[in-house]
C-alpha cells in the first residue's frame, strides 16, 4: 500500500467519522461540494416569498409630522404606529421642494389598482380628516401607510388588519393643492421640536 492510498483511506475514514458523529457537518460539506448552485437556488426561492419593498421618498415636513403622529398614537394603536414608523425608517427623506408631484404625500390623491381588481382613487389624509365614503383614507390605516412615498408605477405588498396580504399598483398621483396642504397642517400634530417647546 502506497502513501497516497493510506492518505485516501484516512480521508475516507475521517469523512465517515464526521458523517456518523456530526451529521450537520456532513450536510454542510455536501452543500459545499455541490457548489454555489444550491445556495443560489435557496436564495431565489427565499426571494420569491419575501419581496423587497420599493424605495420611497418623503418630504422633511411630512416625515416630522408623521413621526410625531406615530408617537402620539403609539399607546392607542401600537400596530398602526409601528407600521408607520417602519415606513418612515426606510424612507429617503428629502427637502420639501424635492418631492416630485408624482410621489404620494399627505393630501395627495392616488389612483391605484389593488389585487382585488377594480381601480380605486383615494386621498391620503390625517386621522381627523378620514372619511372612507368621501374617499379620504387615514395614514394610520394599513393601506394609507403602504401608499405614503410611492410613485406612479410602483407596487407594494401590504397586510390588512385581518392578516391577509395584498398588493397594489400605483397608477397615478395628483399633488395636493396649497389649500389642502395648509388645512392638513392645521390638523396634523406639530413637529417634535415645536411640540417640545409647547
Amino acid at each position: 500500500m502506497t502513501w497516497g492510498d493510506r492518505q485516501g483511506q484516512r480521508a475516507l475514514a475521517h469523512r465517515r467519522f464526521k458523517q456518523n458523529n456530526f451529521p450537520e457537518l456532513a450536510s454542510f460539506a455536501g452543500l459545499m461540494a455541490v457548489g454555489h448552485l444550491k445556495i443560489m437556488r435557496i436564495q431565489m426561492l427565499h426571494n420569491t416569498k419575501t419581496r423587497r419593498k420599493p424605495a420611497i421618498r418623503i418630504s422633511q415636513s411630512d416625515h416630522a409630522r408623521l413621526s410625531a403622529l406615530a408617537s402620539t398614537f403609539a399607546a392607542r394603536s401600537p400596530e398602526a404606529s409601528d407600521e408607520l414608523l417602519v415606513e418612515l425608517e426606510r424612507a429617503r427623506v428629502v427637502g420639501d421642494g424635492w418631492v416630485s408631484s408624482g410621489t404620494v404625500r399627505m393630501g395627495s390623491t392616488v389612483t391605484f389598482k389593488p389585487d382585488s381588481g377594480d381601480r380605486k382613487t383615494v386621498t391620503l389624509v390625517y386621522p381627523g380628516e378620514a372619511d372612507i365614503s368621501a374617499g379620504k383614507v387615514s395614514i394610520l390605516t394599513p393601506i394609507g401607510t403602504a401608499l405614503i412615498g410611492l410613485s406612479a408605477g410602483q407596487s407594494i405588498m401590504w397586510t390588512a388588519r385581518d392578516g391577509r396580504r395584498h398588493e397594489l399598483l400605483v397608477l397615478g398621483v395628483s399633488k395636493p393643492s396649497a389649500e389642502e396642504v395648509d388645512g392638513a397642517r392645521s390638523l396634523a400634530p406639530p413637529p417634535p421640536a415645536v411640540a417640545a417647546s409647547l
